[in-house]
């Protein structure tokens, strides 16, 4: 697993426990607390222990991680873990029993602590192992395999990739592997765009080095990370970030916004806000879904595949705003688009139903795509996703950098009038500057601008 994205999972592991180890504890002092005619004598109440997780809490997921236990988990077995558990257990024990004798906290029962201590080995046990079956799970469907492209020589392509941990080679999916000194860069953009990979590793010498500044000024028009190992690479929009990989220092170039906590509580908050969103207009959508079924023939759902992050397909829902035959009546209308650029736009469209116009002004017919944020698909702000052949008009690769980040439901160009902006690079000059720019803030901000310019009709189709 890559360091970086490795950091975060510890630390969200990390959380978990901090937590299972406060209910261990309660857990502990309970089954102490009815199982009397085991002991010869009572329990302090549950107040004198208090002061126990202010210090199991925070030092427990410490010591754990300077025992490893978090390092690696689908590669170690179960009594390794299970040492490393132990032994934090026991540093925990020397730290409690310094509170006690140089602090006078009280403990005058001494069976809760190591009632707590068998109870807290168990659940962590269980937890990991719940953890690395899920893990593994997934990684045999393919659902944690990162699409990725090798850059370089052979030669240092097949070291780097010998190099990979087993765990790695679980997570990562060599989609291809592209010679730089052979092969022109039409294939390194060629091979981004064919399998929609999310980053390039390059493994190339000194003497590549005019190759890869070039493969790498591809990769930042593109929105896709590149990964080297370099100390240089002069770049006008990405920014460099240190990480390590398999075993190596790299310097990373990013035009997009890294892993972070940050970028963790945005999905946190697409999936919850996705959620109770659904639950709220449960019965408005029935009720629009009835009103698309009496009012007009075909589905009620318009179902179209879309381009996703880094250009992976997937399919978005919409209700259905315009007849059955408007995909097939496309071709003729393109005589009267009002876009400069790849997208397709007319106004006062012929195929739009009377109801349809009414969910494209008030924004309803979006509604079914808080079931693609609550997939993971989209977000709830983000660049909007484009029809795949939109996406393959593109005129240059510096617009395919609005595919770098997860399509959302508002943005900028929505907020923006998407009526008035009449030109595809202006929409994404406004995309671009969403993802240069973004933070949770500037979500939030999209968020209840959204309101109003939808009440107004600002963003009306």
């Amino acid at each position: 697993m890559l360091a970086r994205r490795q950091e975060l999972n510890t630390q969200i592991q990390q959380l978990i426990d901090s937590f299972l180890l406060a209910f261990c504890l309660w857990l502990a002092h309970t089954l102490r607390l009815y199982a009397t005619g085991w002991f010869s004598n009572t329990v302090d109440p549950f107040s004198n222990y208090w002061w126990l997780i202010i210090v199991v809490v925070p030092f427990g997921p410490l010591l754990l991680d300077l025992q490893g236990f978090y390092d690696s988990p689908m590669e170690k077995d179960r009594w390794k873990s299970f040492v490393q558990i132990i032994r934090a257990m026991i540093y925990l024990s020397i730290i409690v029993s310094g509170c006690v004798i140089f602090l006078r906290l009280p403990l005058a029962n001494r069976s809760v602590p190591i009632l707590f201590i068998a109870i807290a080995t168990g659940v962590l046990l269980l937890k990991e192992r719940i953890l690395v079956r899920r893990m593994r799970k997934r990684a045999a469907r393919g659902q944690l395999r990162e699409p990725v492209l090798l850059a370089g020589s052979p030669q240092d392509m097949d070291a780097l990739e010998q190099s990979f941990t087993p765990e790695q080679r679980l997570l990562l999916d060599i989609a291809d592997k592209i010679d730089i000194e052979k092969q022109p860069l039409s294939d390194l953009i060629e091979a981004m765009h064919r399998h929609s990979v999310a980053r390039v590793i390059f493994a190339a010498s000194h003497s590549q080095l005019n190759r890869v500044e070039e493969a790498v000024g591809a990769c930042e028009v593109e929105g896709v990370p590149a990964w080297l190992v370099a100390d240089f690479i002069r770049t006008s929009i990405a920014k460099p970030d240190f990480d390590a990989f398999a075993g190596r220092p790299m310097l990373v170039f990013r035009s997009t916004p890294e892993v972070s906590w940050t970028l963790f509580i945005k999905e946190v908050i697409d999936r919850m806000g996705a959620f109770v969103a659904l639950l709220i207009a449960a019965v408005p959508m029935a009720g629009i879904a009835l009103g698309i079924k009496m009012t007009s023939p075909g589905p009620v759902i318009f179902k179209q595949r879309r381009a996703g992050k880094h250009g992976k397909p997937f399919v978005m829902y919409k209700f259905r705003s315009m007849s059955d035959d408007a995909e097939m009546r496309r071709a003729e209308l393109e005589p009267f688009n009002q876009m400069n650029g790849p997208v397709f736009k007319v106004e006062h469209d012929p195929r739009i139903t009377p109801l349809g116009r009414w969910l494209r002004r008030t924004s309803m017919d979006e509604l079914p795509q808080l079931l693609n944020v609550l997939l993971g698909d989209m977000s709830l702000v983000g660049p909007r996703p484009l029809p795949l052949y939109e996406v393959e008009k593109f005129e240059n690769t510096a617009q395919r950098r609005r595919l770098s980040v997860k399509p959302g439901l508002t943005c900028l160009w929505q907020i923006s009038g998407r009526n008035q902006v009449r030109d595809f690079s202006d929409w994404v000059k406004l995309d671009l500057d969403y993802i240069d720019h973004w933070s949770l803030g500037l979500d939030f901000k999209i968020l209840l601008r959204t309101v109003p310019a939808v009440l107004s009709g600002l963003g009306a189709k």
